[in-house]
This record gives structure tokens, sequence and C-alpha cells, in this order.
């Protein structure tokens, strides 16, 4: 039968989904929600296609334009998200996703697309091999297990949260972790996004995401938002109160979500992306993680080069050093202006 290619409606979501799940290499930022979610935060266009062949979905590609006057115009698979590309059951019609994707290149206008494969994919597309890695491990039902796999200081740092007393607590309202977040990305130079987006997220994917929030007595000084897709939890928007760092909560913090995980029968500890050389890819693979490069391709517009909004590029340094000054109320007013366009 031939291929065809249609545009994700809200009746189409749960097949959507369906075929996500059912995909070895699906995650779970494949999902269909994506879509609404940054639409309605961002006011971004969507491109979200499937393929189909002989009345079933047979591939998927959650695609965004990004376009905004201090970060260009990019087709990105998938934005604030840390995996995307398109899911397909073939080569044929995987090729035909990506060259759907390319198509829009002149339509748009956008300088590049962006497919962010967590594994390696054949494409003739380009590689930028230096910039992300993700850390992804085993875990099992057994506590002790857990602990000992983490390496002897950083379990020592763990403990230490334990034996300061410090305590956790499931929630779903975000108001508390969106204060912490808030707090620690102005103190590493990088906008916050909205609280609202938090609550988005929290009420979108309210039967497969929660909030461990660490107190230090009836003190917050730690949270995490945390996404559950098959056997996997993944820690994604997570940060300290200064604090945190004298109590060891972001440690504590961490275990806590891998204990609270083992228990409700998650058995791998997605800890995310980080950039090569930052304080983030040390401290998760201090936890005993090995990083696995993301081979994220792109498809170039005619004398186009990659998009690079990398933090430790230079020409953001003075940027950086700057907002880390800004005042916490002109930071979070600021802030999501601004995020929209780093994707």
């Amino acid at each position: 039968m031939p291929l065809k290619l249609r545009p994700l409606d809200i009746a189409a979501e749960p097949a959507w989904d369906a075929f996500v799940d059912a995909m070895p290499a699906g995650t779970f930022f494949h999902r269909a929600a994506w879509r609404r979610l940054i639409a309605e935060e961002f006011g971004h266009l969507s491109f979200y296609t499937y393929a189909e062949r002989d009345g079933a979905i047979v591939g998927v590609l959650p695609l965004i334009q990004v376009k905004t006057a201090l970060f260009g115009n990019t087709l990105i698979s998938s934005p604030f998200c840390v995996y995307g590309g398109p899911l397909a059951v073939d080569a044929e019609t995987a090729t035909a996703l990506a060259e759907y994707a390319a198509g829009l290149l002149p339509e748009t206008g956008a300088s590049a697309v962006e497919f962010r494969h967590r594994d390696a994919v054949e494409s003739d597309w380009v590689e930028r091999p230096d910039l992300y890695v993700t850390f992804r491990k085993p875990i099992v039902a057994n506590h002790d297990t857990n602990m000992k796999a983490i390496p002897r200081k950083q379990r020592a740092m763990v403990r230490k949260g334990i034996q300061n007393g410090l305590t956790s607590v499931v929630e779903h309202d975000s108001a508390r972790l969106h204060r912490i977040y808030a707090e620690s990305v102005r103190n590493l130079g990088t906008p916050v996004f909205s609280a609202r987006w938090f609550a988005s997220l929290m009420h979108r994917f309210r039967d497969c995401a929660d909030i461990v929030t660490v107190l230090d007595g009836d003190k917050p000084v730690a949270s995490v938002m945390n996404f559950y897709f098959r056997d996997e939890v993944l820690p994604y928007y997570g940060g300290g109160t200064s604090a945190a760092r004298q109590v060891a909560g972001n440690d504590f913090m961490y275990w806590e979500v891998m204990r609270r995980a083992a228990d409700s029968g998650h058995r791998l500890f997605d800890f995310g992306r980080s950039k090569l050389g930052t304080g983030a890819y040390s401290f998760k693979h201090n936890w005993g993680f090995d990083p696995a490069r993301l081979p994220y391709r792109y498809f170039l517009a005619p004398g186009q080069h990659i998009p690079d909004h990398n933090p430790l590029n230079p020409k953001y340094a003075l940027f950086i050093a700057a907002w880390k000054r800004l005042p916490l109320p002109v930071a979070n007013a600021i802030g999501p202006h601004l995020v929209r366009g780093l994707g």
C-alpha cells in the first residue's frame, strides 16, 4: 500500500501514542501531548506528522518551528526535550519523514532541521558529536544494591543527606519546585521557564509525572520534576537552593527519586542530557553513570551552519555573567520571554 503523510490532530493522538509505546526507540518526548503544550506555552508552529500505510500508523515525526528574533529559526524534533527525531517501522518511512522535514525549509525560512536522536541512526545528515551526552543506568528493586552501585565518594554525599535528617515528599503542585528551580538556574546564568509551563506539564502528564521535594526540617531545599515512561524514570527539571549544598540536598534528592522509582517497579534511571565539560556532566558521572553520546543530526539550508546556543559558546559569556547578578524577581520576569527561543 502507498505511504501517506498526515498532520497530527487531536483525534489521532491516542493512535500516535500507542505507536510510540510500541516502538523500542520511542521515548517520553515522542508523546503527542508535547505538540499542544509547546504551542500553548510558547506559540511555536507545529508540524507534527505521521506516516500511514493501509490505515495503520507506521511512523511519527514530532516537529516544531522555533523562531525568535534573538535565536533564529530552526525546525526541531523535539524542542524543550532531550530526545526526538522520527520513529519509523522501516527505512522507507524514515526517509519519507526526513525528506518531509527537510522540504519545509523553504516554506518556513528555517536555517536548519534538528533531529534529537537518542540512538545512532543511518543518515547522511550532518552530525555534531561533541556537545551532548546522556546518562542511563539500570536500577533494581533492592535499595542496598542500588546504593552500593553508587561510587564511594558520591555514596558518602547521599549518606550525608540521610544523616542530616533530610526527608522527601511527593507532590503534584509545581509551585515550590518552580521557586527553587528559578533560584537555581538564575545562579547558573540561565533564563527560567514560566511557572505556567511547569503547571501545564504537571496537568497534561498528571498520569506519569510527579515532583520529589526535599525538606530540611520544614524548609524545602531541593526539588525535581520526574517523568515516568515504561519502566524508566526521568528526573527532568530540578534544582536546589544555596542551603541545599550545605546539607547534600541535591544528592539526597536524586537518591530519593531512585529509591521511590525502584519501589514502584521502575528499572531504568535516565539522568538526562548534559553538555560535555560542565558541572552537571561531572555530577552525573560521579554517580557511576557512563555517558553515551547523543547523535543529534542536522539538515542545513544552503550556506547555513549548525545552530549553536550552547552556554559554553564564548559569545554568551558576558550575558551569563550579567544574568547571575540579576535580582531574582527581574530574572523571573524576563526569563520566560527568552527561554522560548532556546528550545
